[in-house]
């Protein structure tokens, strides 16, 4: 079992910077693979991020200005986002996997006004 808390959600303006934490706990952190997802009312939740080993995979549009980030020590994930665009306004929720275990954070709001 595991329990993932979001935090960071804010809002900024066009340009700026935010910085999500999702605080896992349960056993087995480090064997989960960590997402990031984002979703905004009317649309399906989409990817926008995760880390799975040491690969890292980004949604085209984050490409460049997100980085997803890990600390198993902490049992921590991040996400840092930079230039934000008014397009990354989103409920950003926090997901982890192991086989066919999976669990979600209940969401941080990100709001980016132009």
């Amino acid at each position: 079992q595991v329990q993932l808390v979001e935090s960071g959600g804010d809002s900024v303006q066009a340009g700026g910077s935010l910085r999500l934490s999702c605080a896992a706990s349960g056993t087995r952190f480090s064997m989960h693979s960590m997402a990031w997802y984002r979703q905004v009312p009317g649309k399906q939740r989409e990817l926008v991020a995760s880390i799975i080993g040491g690969r890292r995979n980004y949604l085209d549009s984050v490409r460049g200005r997100f980085r997803i980030s890990r600390d198993n020590d902490k049992n921590l994930v991040t996400l840092q986002m930079t230039n934000l665009e008014p397009a990354d306004t989103a409920v950003y929720y926090c997901h982890a996997r192991l086989g066919s275990e999976y669990y979600w954070g209940q969401g941080t709001q990100v709001t980016v006004s132009s």
